[in-house]
């Protein structure tokens, strides 16, 4: 019996490492195929890449794209943010019977394709170029709706797993404004949260490409898209280069969700 369960055991670990290895050449190969084909010739293109003045007066419309994205993903960081953490913790609190409305709302852009949300997004942007002109950084207000989803899980991750309501009593009785409740009392405790959906949001912001064409605005993958009919080279190390900007604020998202917790609350009156 005990041989039986050994043999078993060592199947397991030799069926994981076949899966590790095949998910491994998988994902890796294409990443190593993109590094040999952006280093030909010496690496002048990621020289060409890191040298900032050089890259804008080569590619000036890459340059324009880079600074769009990074805009963007600020912005959209920003009104993201601003809308949602305020709403998730007054629904915890104060609307518990809402909370399934607000999440089905959130959620609801993940159920409708990136091009049917740009048909419906078309007629609005519209009047947004009528009034704002036709600035890249307008895609924030369709970016905000796209990354709902993901932002919301993400800060309702955070705001399970501390008892809101229990800190919202005990802040209030000690005289606490609603305002310093949400910003003194619950929000420290859902910093993790708070920043995971930052980066999430930064993340798909840079990859983002879909709506941005078609609404005929500009952002990186656009400019990469634009790139690669002139100059493969550079376009295949922009593009890498978006990836493990990406990969890396995954990573760091990864390091804050296991190191989340919660901090400790003073409940002294002030």
């Amino acid at each position: 019996m005990a041989g039986l369960r050994a043999r078993r055991a060592r199947r397991q670990r030799a069926f994981r490492w076949t899966v590790l290895v095949v998910l491994g050449v998988f994902f890796l190969l294409p990443l190593f195929a993109m590094v040999e084909f952006t280093t030909r010739g010496g690496g002048g293109t990621w020289r060409l890449l890191v040298d900032w003045p050089r890259l804008s007066a080569t590619y000036p419309d890459l340059s324009a794209g880079i600074i769009a994205s990074l805009g963007q993903a600020a912005l959209t960081s920003l009104l993201m943010l601003v809308l949602l953490v305020p709403t998730a913790i007054w629904v915890r609190i104060r609307l518990p019977r809402l909370r399934r409305f607000v999440e089905f709302i959130c959620l609801l852009p993940l159920t409708i394709p990136a091009i049917v949300l740009v048909v419906g997004l078309a007629p609005v942007y519209a009047w947004v170029t009528y009034f704002l002109g036709g600035s890249s950084l307008t895609l924030v207000f369709a970016y905000t709706i796209l990354v709902l989803p993901y932002a919301y899980r993400a800060i309702d991750a955070g705001l399970s797993a501390i008892d809101v309501r229990t800190l919202a009593e005990a802040a209030r009785s000690l005289g606490a404004g609603w305002t310093t409740v949400m910003w003194r009392v619950v929000l420290p405790n859902i910093r993790s949260a708070v920043l995971s959906a930052a980066f999430l949001t930064v993340a798909l912001v840079l990859g983002e490409f879909t709506v941005a064409s078609l609404l005929n605005r500009t952002n990186v993958q656009v400019a990469i898209n634009f790139l690669g009919k002139s100059s493969a080279t550079m376009s295949v190390a922009v593009s890498l280069a978006a990836l493990l900007l990406a990969f890396v604020l995954l990573l760091l998202l990864s390091l804050l969700g296991g190191r989340r917790g919660v901090a400790p609350v003073s409940t002294r009156k002030e």
